[in-house]
C-alpha cells in the first residue's frame, strides 16, 4: 500500500483522525513542516510538534516536545525527517502506551523496512505524500485555485 494509498483510503484517514504529532517541525514559516503543520490545525486537527532543538518553544497553540515519548496519544505519526531516521521514530511509535494508527511519511521520504515494520505492527503507512496537499486535492481545496485534481465532484 504504502506509496499508493486509494483515494478511498486517503480520505477516510483524514476524515477519522483527530491528532497529528509532526516530527521534525521547524519555527521557521518559510518551512514545508511549519506550514503543513500549521495548515492541519487549521482545519481543526490537534497537532503536537516534535523537534528536540526547539523543545518548550509554542507551536500551533502546543508546547514542542523533544521526543514520541512526550507527544501523547496522537493518531498520526507526520515525518519531516530524513530517510534515515524514519527507523528510530517508526520504533519509538511503536513504544508508545497508545499506538498511534498511522505512520505518514511527507513529501521524498520513503523507508520500506520501516515501513514493514510499522505494518507488520498493525499501523497504516502513507509513504512520499503530504496530508496538506492531499487533505486539499480530496475535498476541493485544489479546485478553488484552478486545479484539475481528477477528483469529480458532483454528477448529473
Amino acid at each position: 500500500m504504502s506509496e499508493n494509498p486509494s483515494d478511498d483510503l486517503l480520505r477516510r484517514l483524514l476524515r477519522e483522525v483527530t491528532s497529528f504529532a509532526c516530527v521534525g517541525v521547524s519555527p521557521n514559516p518559510i518551512r514545508p513542516s511549519h506550514y503543513v503543520a500549521r495548515y492541519l490545525k487549521l482545519k481543526g486537527y490537534r497537532v503536537v510538534p516534535v523537534n528536540p532543538v526547539h523543545v518548550g518553544t509554542r507551536l500551533f497553540g502546543a508546547e514542542v516536545v523533544a521526543d514520541l515519548s512526550q507527544a501523547g496519544q496522537v493518531d498520526v505519526i507526520d515525518i519531516f525527517r530524513r530517510p534515515e531516521f524514519v527507523p528510530e521514530i517508526v520504533e519509538a511509535a511503536l513504544r508508545m502506551p497508545v499506538r498511534p494508527g498511522v505512520i505518514w511519511m511527507q513529501i521524498g521520504v520513503t523507508h520500506a523496512e520501516a515501513a514493514a515494520q510499522a505494518e507488520a505492527a498493525g499501523l497504516t503507512v502513507i509513504q512520499n505524500r503530504c496530508p496538506k496537499i492531499e487533505y486539499q486535492r480530496l475535498f476541493g481545496e485544489l479546485r478553488m485555485g484552478g486545479f484539475n485534481t481528477g477528483i469529480i465532484s458532483s454528477k448529473l
